[in-house]
């Protein structure tokens, strides 16, 4: 009974140390990201928020913001202003951004998609699914709704259906490395860590796979004990002080689930066990 009790505090831990990461990496995907997948897309014009820094991100934050208050109408200065906030952990205020974009803006697909995720990110889950189901046309089903259903539904606790959205996902889009990995922290989510751990490895060796989807497999293999291998993953291709953010993040992810210490002991213990 206690090893039962132990097991689904264990789930339920890494389910919150990943819960956001997934989110992120999907939902953004859908509307807001810069990156290679431009089906869908939204072409908001600026620098990439992902490549600034915390001090960029403040300065960002005040200009898009006050060209969204000189006209809260706009739909580009609206989704930029959300995504800034959001990254900037100012979650409901991105929230009620959203809302008014989507009033003057209610069948706009990737509008709605975008309110999805600040739906999500609020912790609107239920809201957030009915958001994205609604922004999905049968007719041209977009690969990334898909994805960013399924992230909400992984959130809801609900892996089975979770699994089917992310397959829908890569029969329209085979091989996209950003839903190998939703695919991957899905496992995470359901504390199936090796199988996860399969899923991101792929991901990671597709040629269109980013620093997004190696800090993933990263987090799945630093959670596994292997922490040495964790941070060369969250090293590579990138700058030092690039680097030195990702592990400090990805440390910071881990101590939501154990101490380092603790993870390497009882990794440790399982080896000489087997």
């Amino acid at each position: 009974m206690a090893a039962n009790a132990s097991l689904t505090h264990r789930k339920a831990r890494l389910a919150q140390a990943t819960a956001m990461l997934l989110l992120a990496a999907t939902l953004a995907g859908c509307a807001t990201r810069p990156d290679k997948t431009t089906t869908g897309s939204i072409p908001i014009s600026g620098a990439p928020l992902e490549s600034m820094s915390a001090s960029q991100l403040e300065n960002a934050e005040r200009s898009i913001g006050a060209a969204y208050e000189r006209n809260p109408r706009d739909r580009n200065a609206g989704l930029r202003y959300a995504q800034v906030l959001g990254m900037t952990g100012k979650h409901a205020q991105a929230l009620a951004v959203m809302q008014q974009v989507v009033i003057a803006h209610p069948t706009d697909r990737d509008v709605l998609a975008a309110y999805g995720k600040a739906q999500a990110a609020a912790g609107q889950l239920e809201q957030a699914l009915t958001t994205i189901q609604r922004a999905q046309t049968p007719d041209r089903p977009d690969w990334r709704l898909y994805s960013a259903e399924g992230a909400v539904l992984d959130q809801l606790g609900r892996s089975d259906e979770a699994r089917q959205k992310y397959r829908l996902a890569l029969d329209a889009q085979p091989n996209e490395p950003t839903v190998i990995s939703n695919l991957g922290m899905s496992y995470v989510l359901s504390g199936d860590l090796r199988t996860a751990e399969t899923y991101m490895r792929s991901a990671a060796q597709q040629p269109a796979a980013d620093s997004r989807v190696r800090q993933n497999l990263a987090l799945v293999v630093g959670l596994q004990g292997r922490f040495k291998e964790a941070e060369e993953i969250a090293r590579r291709e990138l700058s030092a002080q690039q680097a030195d953010a990702n592990v400090t993040y990805l440390r910071s992810m881990l101590s939501q689930q154990n101490s380092w210490a603790k993870l390497a002991d009882k990794d440790s213990q399982q080896k000489a066990t087997n």
